[in-house]
């Protein structure tokens, strides 16, 4: 071997070596930071999915600063109702739990009282001895500094993703536009091909999901108000919310609302347990395909599987974003793929060719004729023949 293929091959036994470091690291640095990149793509749907709002508004406003915080505004006043009307009933009902507690315990100590007799015929009534509640207590106590440390990380959470989507919607003209100035005008056109439908794909994943979630909300209400729960309303609201939870959010709200309905009678609770059971179907194998087919464009089948893998890749975020991202993935896909664009239906607009035969060519005039079979130029003057 000579001495040029040596150096040949060290050559490219130090690329591969080199690579394979740098793969190491980039997994490294992505495992290490994986907290804010989460948080970071979190932003990055929240602000694709609220930019067409805050584009409207700026062509009213004249100003992007003064709609993109309008829409940001209202988007707080909104969720922050929404958490108000759940929350202040709940807490209602803490504060008269809290009154009643000790009559409460008395009566399980001495086995009076619904919780009481439940406790006796289930056999745990020992549970309920004095110094039994007082070790409960004490071992309740343990978590809390975990406790205090998950709301604050959560608060922190929540206030680093919405300053991040508030300054990419912001920015969001600025950065397109240099972005745009940096590549040809082909290349353009194409960013702005996905740019576009990446957006329309993302409202139209909240726009379907919302609407999911609003008829289950709106049925469960139906379901506990005349079967005479109480709080009938903040029920089918919190059920509405779990509902927008991909895979185990219809799980959630039929826990709660079951539990409610156990609670007020059997009989309710049994009603809503059927109910949820008939939805559940109803939602996964008609409402879910047919109305994120229209939304996103996506068969369920995708849907479906990008749904577990991702959740199972990143949890409930994964299973938040997996639809948008199947989606984003198609247009890339229809982009770059020659044979993904060929195999796309075309457009709505695109007409087939027309099958009619085409009409056939006039016979030329004959020499002397004129346009429209007449007589020819000249033959006006002329005497007829014999004349």
């Amino acid at each position: 071997m000579s001495v040029a293929d040596d150096r040949s091959t060290a050559r490219r036994t130090l690329i591969v070596i080199g690579l394979v470091l740098a793969t190491v690291v980039g997994l490294t640095l992505v495992w290490a930071t994986r907290r804010v990149l989460v948080w970071g793509l979190v932003a990055a749907f929240l602000a694709v999915a609220l930019k067409p709002l805050v584009d409207r508004l700026q062509r009213r406003v004249r100003r992007r600063a003064l709609a993109t915080l309008l829409v940001f505004l209202a988007t707080f006043v909104l969720l922050a109702t929404l958490g108000a009307l759940i929350v202040l009933p709940l807490l209602d009902e803490v504060g008269r739990f809290a009154d009643r507690a000790p009559e409460l315990v008395r009566e399980a100590q001495a086995g009076r009282g619904p919780v009481g007799r439940l406790l006796e015929r289930l056999h745990l009534l020992r549970y309920a001895e004095p110094g039994q509640l007082r070790r409960y207590g004490d071992k309740l106590g343990e978590p809390t500094v975990g406790l205090v440390r998950g709301v604050a990380q959560a608060v922190a959470a929540v206030v680093t993703i919405v300053v991040l989507a508030y300054l990419m919607v912001l920015e969001a003209p600025r950065i397109v536009a240099a972005t745009l100035r940096l590549v040809g005008d082909g290349p353009a056109q194409r960013l702005r091909r996905i740019g576009r439908d990446t957006s329309r794909i993302v409202t139209g994943y909240l726009s379907g999901n919302l609407l999911i979630s609003v008829i289950c909300g709106g049925l469960t209400f139906v379901v506990l108000f005349v079967l005479g729960v109480p709080f009938a309303a903040v029920i089918a609201l919190v059920v509405a919310l779990a509902d927008l939870i991909p895979l185990v959010g219809a799980t959630l709200g039929a826990i709660v609302a079951a539990g409610a309905g156990f609670v007020h009678s059997p009989t309710a609770g049994v009603v809503v347990l059927v109910f949820f059971v008939v939805y559940q179907q109803v939602e996964n194998h008609l409402l879910q395909p047919v109305i994120m087919a229209r939304a996103v464009r996506l068969n369920p089948l995708t849907v479906l599987v990008s749904v577990l893998l991702a959740a199972e890749l990143a949890g409930l975020v994964g299973a938040l974003l997996a639809i948008p991202a199947a989606g984003v993935v198609q247009v890339l896909l229809r982009e770059f793929v020659p044979a993904g664009r060929q195999a796309l239906p075309p457009p709505a607009d695109d007409r087939p060719p027309s099958t009619e035969p085409a009409p056939a060519p006039s016979a030329p005039p004959a020499p002397g004729d004129g346009p429209a079979g007449g007589p020819g130029p000249g033959t006006r003057d002329r005497p007829p023949a014999g004349g």
